[in-house]
């Protein structure tokens, strides 16, 4: 039996909560189809986040679908089952399982529970002829967890029970989660922890050595987590600029006599890249354009929707109140699109409190000299000291307040 494992696709997801990301989606999504085809997949296993919104847009769930149906067709006898993660709707994601579940598609959104137990005829899966059984654990929400201490390991603790007494000894179990475990190496900036029952983090103990195989979605980095066969896929494209140089891939595992054989990445071929100029922390305005002029010129429509993605952070010594005019003209004719101009500032960003009260003995506000704040406020953000001009005007401007100030008009 050979599985494909995909996480975290995030369709209709937003760059910086602007850029359509429905290019790279698609790619992806061809990728992946002729994929599970040359792999000859037998089942493929997608662990959450299908959708980057509980409420996706009909394009998304367009894509969905689609892709459900191609796989169908390129790959008749390949078994799909995914799980809601924490950016599903449960409801969403599962209205339409008892239909795909006809075309081997299984869905399972919340945690299916009948009687007061756990419908075990849902959440456990044969799949491959029955070489495999998936226990299909979703993203736990409040309404899937019991009131019991541990609640997270207590759900877990029920579903292998359940595979145990159904499994049988030549066949593969894989156990599917969307959580954080602990000992995953994680960016936070796209991959908030999510509390689960009241914890930030699984235990590896609620995997222990009897599960063949754990498919984890929810964290963006592909990896490992304490042995080799609990693996998170990762995103299939970077979700934030900070995931650049994430290495996106899917994992093959292949199963003999019911046991794991080999595991190996599968990497994505990226469809639109990410640059950043410096390509690390800041640098000087001067050096910035100097590095654009470096970049290839445009070789596409200049609304084509591969062209790079563009991250440029300046270090201002002063400022420059027409700076994101000057990124965009030295962008002209280039291969690339701005999506992030960020600044740093270049003073000793000491706390104004602590520089003005150090030695001064001074406590009350009135004693403040105004223009020694905007100098010091000033030293904060800037290494360069304020040109003559731009003194003059503060101290025309503290004139002005000062007259109106005393003018009893």
């Amino acid at each position: 039996m050979r599985l494909l494992h995909t996480s975290d696709w995030h369709l209709g997801h937003l760059l910086r909560g602007e850029v359509a990301r429905d290019h790279e989606h698609a790619a992806f999504l061809r990728w992946l189809l002729g994929t599970c085809v040359r792999e000859a997949a037998d089942v493929l296993v997608i662990t959450g986040d299908v959708f980057d919104s509980a409420t996706p847009t009909a394009a998304s769930e367009r894509a969905w679908f689609e892709f459900l149906a191609a796989a169908r067709r390129a790959r008749p006898a390949m078994e799909i089952v995914a799980i809601a993660g924490n950016h599903d709707s449960p409801a969403r994601l599962g209205a339409a399982s008892s239909l795909l579940r006809e075309l081997a598609v299984h869905v399972v959104g919340a945690l299916p529970r009948e009687g007061g137990g756990l419908d075990l005829d849902r959440v456990l899966i044969p799949v491959a002829g029955g070489g495999g059984l998936v226990a299909a654990v979703p993203f736990l929400r409040p309404a899937d967890l019991p009131d019991a201490p541990n609640a997270l390991e207590a759900v877990y603790e029920e579903v292998l029970a359940g595979a145990r007494a159904r499994r049988r000894a030549d066949q593969a179990l894989i156990v599917t989660g969307h959580l954080y475990v602990a000992g995953a190496d994680t960016q936070y900036l796209s991959e908030r922890r999510v509390s689960i029952g009241g914890q930030e983090s699984a235990s590896l103990r609620m995997f222990p050595l009897e599960i063949d195989y754990v498919a984890l979605g929810h964290i963006h980095r592909a990896q490992r987590v304490g042995r080799d066969a609990i693996r998170y896929a990762g995103a299939p494209i970077a979700l934030s600029l900070d995931e650049a140089s994430y290495a996106h891939q899917i994992v093959a595992v292949d199963f003999e006599a019911g046991r794991v054989a080999k595991i190996r990445s599968l990497p994505i071929p990226r469809a639109v890249d990410i640059v950043r100029v410096p390509r690390r922390g800041a640098a000087p305005l001067h050096e910035i354009l100097a590095e654009l002029d470096l970049l290839p010129a445009l070789r596409s429509a200049p609304d084509s929707p591969s062209r790079p993605y563009l991250e440029v952070v300046v270090a201002l010594d002063a400022p420059q109140p027409r700076l994101r005019a000057v990124i965009e003209a030295a962008l002209d004719g280039k291969h690339a699109r701005l999506v992030s101009l960020h600044v740093e500032a270049t003073g000793d960003r000491a706390a104004l409190g602590d520089r003005i009260a150090a030695g001064s003995g001074i406590r009350r506000l009135a004693e403040l000299d105004p223009r020694d704040v905007f100098l010091q406020l000033w030293a904060r953000d800037h290494a360069a000291a304020p040109e003559p001009a731009v003194l003059a005007a503060f101290d025309q401007l503290l004139a002005t307040a000062r007259g109106d100030c005393e003018d009893p008009a």
